[in-house]
């Protein structure tokens, strides 16, 4: 497993070598502990909602589908979102989005991965956050990217993955944004492509 630092560009391939075929980006936060007086001064409590979309472009930079909660499978079945999660409770990943990459058209070229809080809370209200990408036929953790830091975003570019020379490669990105869904991010995500 790779820890990705922002900018920092890795292969996608089997830890023995040879191309993967379907991964699965996992996305985790925790809501950040209110402590001392802050519970009276705004500082906390309840449950954050942030929402993971994977977004296909072509070759031009075309926007040719989306998946994210509102749609949890791309039109061509070849990625599929394993539903919303709306606290951040538990261990592990909160969301999932799974592509199988033998299925994905040819014209798709670049996946972009965002993640946003729908109800408008800032990531200074989250902890703990990161995005991972695993080999879905093996379970293995490839590369993980680290999303936490305290500021009043509430949206960032995860990453993105795209054809290289026939292979896979992903960047981590990790770009803060504002906006309550990906399409308040479009700006911010063109320029990655």
């Amino acid at each position: 497993m790779v820890s990705l630092a922002k900018g920092q560009t890795i292969r996608l391939e089997k830890s023995g070598g040879g191309a993967l075929t379907r991964v699965t980006m996992g996305l985790g936060w925790d809501v950040r502990k209110a402590g001392g007086l802050s519970k009276f001064f705004g500082g906390g409590g309840g449950d954050v909602d942030l929402d993971a979309s994977c977004l296909l472009f072509d070759r031009a930079g075309q926007l040719l589908d989306a998946v994210w909660f509102r749609q949890l499978r791309s039109q061509d079945g070849s990625i599929v979102h394993t539903g919303d999660n709306r606290t951040g409770a538990g261990d592990g990943d909160d969301e999932q989005i799974i592509v199988d990459l033998t299925a994905l058209p040819a014209n798709v070229v670049t996946l972009i991965f965002t993640v946003n809080s729908f109800t408008g809370d800032t990531f200074d209200r989250i902890e703990n956050a990161y995005c991972r990408l695993v080999d879905a036929t093996t379970n293995q953790e490839l590369a993980r990217f680290d999303l936490t830091g305290a500021g009043d975003h509430t949206g960032q570019l995860m990453a993105r993955i795209s054809r290289a020379n026939g292979d896979w490669e992903m960047k981590a990105i990790g770009e803060r944004t504002k906006g309550r869904t990906f399409h308040d991010l479009m700006p911010a995500i063109t320029q990655h492509l």
